[in-house]
């Protein structure tokens, strides 16, 4: 496997591991943040992968659900991201 899916890999592991309380999102997000500078990604991935990542921090200010923010489907989001991501790394 490339060095790029391999990345991409760790961030998904981190993600669930998140997901499941075994992990921070502060620790999920700042792995993320330096993991995805690494990628060979088009610009408008970073622009999405930032947009996500600064609303999950700031669903953290949040207990639980909140009518401006889901946390699940942030995560969710994410995961589409990886996703997607996985699919463009995979062409190259």
């Amino acid at each position: 496997m490339n060095t790029a899916l391999d990345t991409l890999t760790r961030m998904t592991d981190t993600l669930a591991a998140c997901q499941q309380g075994g992990l921070p999102q502060t620790d999920m997000i700042r792995q993320w943040r330096s993991d995805a500078a690494s990628l060979p990604l088009p610009e408008k991935f970073g622009l999405v992968l930032g947009n996500l990542l600064d609303r999950i921090e700031s669903s953290a200010l949040f207990s639980g659900e909140s009518c401006s923010f889901s946390q699940k489907d942030l995560f969710d989001n994410l995961q589409l991201w990886a996703d997607k991501a996985r699919a463009r790394l995979s062409s190259l």
